[in-house]
């Protein structure tokens, strides 16, 4: 098995954040969609570092700014749809 690299490691980091959040989520004390907003707003951070400080490839292309740009808004409207 190979050893895993950096994208795989931000991937991982990803998933396990959003588990995280949602295993908040089912605490009684947590309402389930705060539990994993906070989970997501963790995973941005991991989405950040691999499409913004360090990208796979040159990001030359809109698409990339584009799916940034829509992942942050939706994580701000279910932000402000759970408060």
């Amino acid at each position: 098995m190979r050893p895993m690299e950096y994208y795989d490691r931000l991937l991982g980091g990803m998933l396990t954040s959003l588990l995280v959040g949602a295993a908040v989520g089912a605490h009684p004390a947590v309402r389930f969609n705060v539990g994993l907003l906070g989970g997501a707003v963790v995973a941005t951070v991991f989405l950040w570092d691999a499409i913004v400080r360090r990208p796979p490839i040159p990001t030359s292309e809109p698409g990339y700014t584009a799916a940034a740009v829509g992942w942050h808004a939706v994580i701000i409207a279910f932000l402000i749809a759970g408060f």
